[in-house]
């Protein structure tokens, strides 16, 4: 018997010790050269305050291999040209790219809850958000079926938003009656879903696999710190593009999108003169939001460093060719031809300028006259307004002020600094 205890305790000391030197070589494997950002930061001056001594381009070569499945999230707010810059993944290939997913959840809440609930919950649908994002990265569509209303039937739904807006979810293998619609070029957003019929989620999940990386677009996460638990989390590489857009069109954009939620504004840019009722809470709260997350951005944290790219909406609206294969370097993936052949067939249309304000969801325009038609379309008024309420985040992101009507509509002059 003695020998059998001690034996037993031998077993279980060197079970011990297995588990810790595992547990300290992930550990080691996950930790970055720069894991306490302090050691980066030292000695650093004001004018260094928003660069790192620790070089992101290196952190992102130790961290990841040229075939690692990247998992890519396009963060930013409504009407910031995200639908646009979605195509860049959409065209790709390889891509499995899903728009606006989140969407299901935030409907879910809305339609359950009473408005104290609603309220109480903001915590609780920032988690759902998460583990949402955290599953569909890792292609698990079953958790995306509590959240469709009606519930799928056999996994089964003809209720997905926008799923016209995700080429994966039209074609081989999930529809192969739509691959030549989209090889074609297919811009009717109707056609999918009365193509394809309902969506086979078990179907999608598997096609998803068959991908090499998943992008998924969001407008419905408010800062960027409510991303960290997906960022540090060791099952993901993600990879986030925050992208930004001037204040100013962003609510003009949103102006003529959601035309009834914005009804005092529109009377305000009709005739020129101020609403009592007019919400100014809104603009406000979205210029916040994108101030934090880029304050946050340009600070490089150490679970942001090596996953963070910074991309103003006007500079790819000017240089789309440029910008896109920026975006892809910091991915790591090369830059596909019918992405190429994506942007010169759609940032160079003869659409009129006016074509956002024609359809909320169009990514064929002229990118570069859309991205100035606020200045044509705005009351000054508002622009003043505007500036005054934003004034942190306009001149954080280089945007300048105009300071008459002259100088708003005069669109040859550029309200940008070359670079954020």
């Amino acid at each position: 018997m003695e020998c059998s205890w001690k034996t037993l305790l031998l077993l279980v000391c060197t079970s011990l010790g297995v588990q810790y030197t595992a547990i300290r070589s992930l550990h080691d494997s996950f930790s970055g050269p720069c894991q306490d950002s302090t050691h980066c930061q030292v000695h650093q001056g004001k004018e260094q305050r928003w660069k790192s001594l620790c070089d992101d381009s290196r952190v992102l070569a130790e961290t990841s291999g040229a075939a690692a499945r990247k998992h890519i999230l396009l963060f930013a707010q409504t009407r910031s040209g995200s639908s646009f810059t979605g195509q860049l993944f959409n065209q790709h290939p390889g891509i499995f790219y899903l728009f606006e997913p989140l969407y299901h959840v935030q409907q879910a809440f809305t339609n359950s809850s009473s408005r104290l609930q609603r309220a109480l919950d903001g915590r609780a649908l920032l988690g759902a958000y998460r583990d949402l994002l955290l599953n569909l990265y890792n292609c698990d569509f079953s958790f995306l079926e509590s959240y469709i209303r009606p519930e799928p039937q056999d996994h089964m739904t003809g209720a997905f938003f926008r799923r016209s807006s995700s080429h994966a979810l039209c074609m081989t293998p999930v529809c192969p009656e739509g691959s030549e619609e989209i090889q074609a070029g297919q811009p009717d957003e109707t056609w999918c879903p009365k193509k394809c019929q309902a969506l086979n989620l078990t179907i999608a999940s598997q096609a998803c696999q068959d991908r090499n990386h998943v992008a998924i677009k969001t407008v419905r996460i408010p800062e960027i710190g409510d991303l960290r638990t997906l960022s540090e989390d060791p099952r993901l590489d993600l990879r986030i593009i925050h992208l930004v857009r001037d204040p100013r069109a962003i609510l003009a954009s949103r102006m003529t999108a959601f035309a009834s939620k914005f009804r005092a504004w529109k009377i305000w840019n009709a005739t020129g003169r101020q609403p009592r009722y007019v919400d100014l809470t809104q603009i406000t709260r979205t210029c916040k939001d994108i101030e934090y997350s880029v304050e946050t951005g340009l600070l490089k944290p150490t679970w942001l460093r090596g996953r963070y790219l910074l991309v103003r909406y006007e500079d790819l609206a000017l240089n789309p060719e440029e910008k896109a294969k920026e975006i892809y370097r910091f991915l790591g993936l090369d830059l596909h031809q019918r992405v190429l052949k994506w942007i010169v067939d759609n940032t160079n249309s003869s659409v009129p300028s006016s074509s956002e304000w024609n359809y909320k969801y169009s990514t064929t325009r002229d990118s570069k006259a859309t991205a100035q038609s606020w200045r044509v379309h705005l009351n000054f008024d508002i622009v003043k307004t505007v500036q005054s309420l934003c004034n942190r985040t306009l001149a954080l992101l280089g945007y300048k002020l105009v300071q008459s009507v002259d100088e708003l509509r005069n669109i040859t002059k550029s309200l940008m600094e070359t670079s954020v």
